[in-house]
């Protein structure tokens, strides 16, 4: 078998973690070329977001803190899936206790790894439409810190290519929604 196509081999593995979102471990592998090193990964149950579309174009966005950048960032609505869940029903949970729309019509737009370089964490992406505005207040989790956001596919684009904090699955998504729009 050639250099490259042989898998690396698991030597033992650690965790060092289990939060409540994640778990961190580090793995020991014996690449084919017979060295030996140690690797990182952060273990995550997975992860789905929407791009939720208003019946007038508008693209319904969140700009929340995030702890780990120390500032806010401008993305779609996401959350973890959560154990006995599958992808569509979490952001179909999400998306009302984040953004207080409901979805009558969702399409699936496909799936990524989100940081494969250090995570198994994969992304399952969805286009909203036939939006419904939901009357009671947002449900957010005690730890979350949302402002709604109302924006164009033009005033969008234009904040991804100035530069504008928004996270890297959310412009993966907006492109992936573009084609369907």
């Amino acid at each position: 078998m050639p250099l490259g196509q042989e898998p690396p081999q698991l030597l033992k593995s650690l965790m060092f973690y289990q939060g409540r979102k994640f778990s961190y471990e580090v793995s020991r592998f014996k690449l084919p070329n017979k060295s030996i090193g140690d690797y990182e990964c952060i273990r995550h149950p997975g992860g789905s977001m929407a791009v939720p579309v208003t019946a007038d174009g508008q693209f319904v966005l969140v700009r929340q803190y995030r702890f780990a950048m120390q500032g806010r960032l401008l993305e779609f609505p996401a959350g973890t899936v959560e154990k006995g869940e599958t992808p569509l029903e979490t952001i179909q949970r999400e998306i009302q206790e984040e953004t207080g729309y409901k979805a009558n019509t969702w399409k699936t737009l496909g799936n990524f790894p989100n940081a494969p370089g250090y995570s198994d964490e994969i992304i399952y992406a969805y286009l909203a439409t036939d939006l419904e505005k939901l009357p009671e207040a947002l449900a957010l989790d005690e730890d979350e810190d949302i402002e709604v956001i109302h924006m164009s596919a033009d005033e969008l684009e234009k904040a991804i290519l100035t530069g504008t904090p928004i996270d890297a699955k959310s412009i993966a998504a907006f492109y992936m929604a573009k084609a369907y729009l």
